[in-house]
């Protein structure tokens, strides 16, 4: 177990450098002018060519890439100052140093990713498995049924709606507003409740159909089949065997979702105003912001590698073949 981690390990390593030298090549080596990005439309020459010197685009293209990728891992200096690993470079449009504005941003974005996951895994596969065990039954048509009219609905419809009956109709509740949850766990829970719930119901939809199409597979196998037939009670046979196999596709979907998620809601973070990694992508892109842009790429890349580790150390607890392939 511990060689198949290690060999995950070495290839995530090898991926995120690879990741990070085609994000390189793609913004600073592209043939762009870099510098008159950062030194805005109405740009002198001189103060031009002190921004070039200032971000090293006189540098060789050699240097200007060791100076990035080491700065992720020992720091780099700026005219500003020293930026510590891990360093992501220095924003154009607010001087701030990118990794230390992620990680502003960040808590929200977890928060919110959060307390989706709790509430699309238990209602989700909750309700997928109670249709599988009573299949054919009117409790399976109603889960079916609100899957495929709850998948209907998008983010930018369905936010709208609960802001204007919860919010600006009735006033039952505040805007959605983040609050650390060290500081104050009631309000932070009060604050992002509804965008929790409004980013659960699509996936919560998915869930109840995969989770319930898997068991259903599942309980057509021939262990299964042999298992009932030596007399074993139906709800033992349901989680000793079932239940069990049907994980695999659920942990392949959440580890992609999870990782999504983790990159940005972007379409829940603008819906609600609210200040996350999703919104701060958008709004490095409008800025043209490049070094912004770029740091929040690795940051969703390195999200990304680090869930398809853990689904594979999943998928080998589950499965003890996955490690010996």
């Amino acid at each position: 177990m511990l060689q198949f981690i290690i060999r995950r390990l070495v290839g995530a390593v090898v991926t995120l450098f690879l990741i990070g030298a085609a994000t390189f090549f793609l913004f600073v080596a592209a043939p762009s002018d870099y510098a008159s990005l950062a030194c805005g439309k109405d740009c002198s020459p001189e103060r031009l060519d002190q921004i070039r010197t200032a971000l090293g685009l006189n540098l060789p293209i050699t240097t200007q890439f060791w100076d990035f990728m080491s700065g992720v891992v020992v720091g780099r200096d700026f005219p500003t100052g020293h930026c510590s690993a891990p360093c992501l470079g220095q924003s154009f449009y607010s001087g701030d140093m990118v990794w230390d504005t992620i990680m502003d941003r960040f808590p929200l974005t977890l928060s919110l990713t959060l307390g989706a996951i709790v509430v699309f895994l238990t209602v989700g596969i909750g309700a997928g498995m109670l249709a599988a065990y009573r299949r054919g039954t009117l409790v399976d048509k109603i889960a079916t049924g609100s899957s495929m009219v709850l998948s209907s609905f998008q983010i930018y419809f369905l936010g709208p709606i609960v802001l204007l009956i919860f919010v600006y109709s009735t006033g039952w509740v505040e805007d959605p507003k983040y609050v650390p949850f060290t500081d104050d766990p009631f309000g932070w829970l009060a604050g992002l409740w509804i965008p929790m719930i409004v980013m659960a119901t699509i996936f919560t939809a998915q869930y109840t159909r995969m989770a319930r199409a898997s068991l259903i597979e599942q309980l057509s196998e021939e262990h299964v089949r042999t298992a009932r037939a030596k007399g074993m009670p139906k709800r033992y046979v349901f989680f000793r065997y079932a239940w069990r196999g049907s994980l695999i596709p659920i942990v392949t979907v959440l580890g992609i979702d999870i990782s999504a998620l983790l990159g940005g809601g972007v379409v829940t973070e603008i819906t609600f105003s609210l200040q996350g990694i999703g919104r701060l992508a958008v709004d490095g892109a409008t800025t043209k912001d490049l070094p912004l842009t770029m740091g929040v790429m690795l940051f969703g890349a390195f999200f990304i590698l680090l869930l398809n580790i853990l689904v594979d150390i999943v998928y080998a607890w589950i499965d003890p073949r996955v490690r010996l392939s």
